[in-house]
């Protein structure tokens, strides 16, 4: 109990700073949509799974659900704040749940199976939300502009990581009951799920500390 109020309490603190900061961003990106006479509505470059649906031939585009126009580019700047400080909400539940979760795994792990159905029922939930915590930035708007950094930056080690933590969670589950069939399953299952909240817990801390 005292851990997991440990973690909320510096889940909050981390949200305020990270808000706060993505706030800033969002408030000179959405003046500087304003005040430019030619804006450029969309970003030259875009994650797949935002060209898909936000790009100027993209799903919403072509069914004129939304077009591409300046007001709803402001619109969508809105959208997209909404949506990343969701995420952030969400990514901070799916760390607990992680933490917790490997707590459990550990005790199951060395023959305690009391801890069975709880590690069983937290591992759905926290499945839940890291994926809809993904989808989440995956299919946000886009932003009005990528800002370039030189070198390594804390975004673009966010996004290294979670090439890290997508497949270690996605091998992780697909082994979750296999486990029980051989010694190497079980082994797979336990340095996947590790990998996961290791790269999972480093990815945390891009995101609030800016670099």
């Amino acid at each position: 109990m005292y851990l997991i109020k440990k973690f909320f309490i510096s889940g909050v603190i981390a949200f305020v700073i990270t808000s706060t900061i993505h706030a800033q961003d969002f408030a000179e990106e959405f003046e500087s949509l304003i005040n430019t006479e030619k804006p450029t509505l969309l970003p030259e470059k875009m994650l797949i799974s935002q060209r898909v649906l936000w790009g100027e031939k993209g799903l919403l585009r072509k069914t004129g659900i939304v077009k591409l126009s300046l007001e709803n580019r402001e619109k969508e700047l809105v959208v997209r704040e909404k949506m990343l400080k969701a995420h952030q909400i969400i990514g901070y539940i799916t760390f607990a749940g992680m933490i917790y979760q490997g707590i459990l795994g550990g005790k199951l792990y060395n023959g305690d199976y009391s801890v069975y159905e709880a590690h069983k029922t937290l591992g759905k939930v926290v499945t839940v939300s890291y994926f809809t915590g993904a989808g989440l930035s995956l299919f946000t708007p886009p932003p009005l502009v990528n800002r370039k950094r030189e070198g390594l930056s804390n975004i673009r080690l966010h996004k290294i990581l979670a090439n890290v933590h997508v497949p270690a969670m996605i091998v992780t589950n697909i082994y979750a009951d296999k486990q029980y069939e051989k010694r190497s399953y079980k082994e797979i299952h336990k340095a996947s799920a590790y990998t996961a909240v290791a790269s999972y817990t480093l990815a945390m801390f891009t995101i609030i500390f800016d670099f």
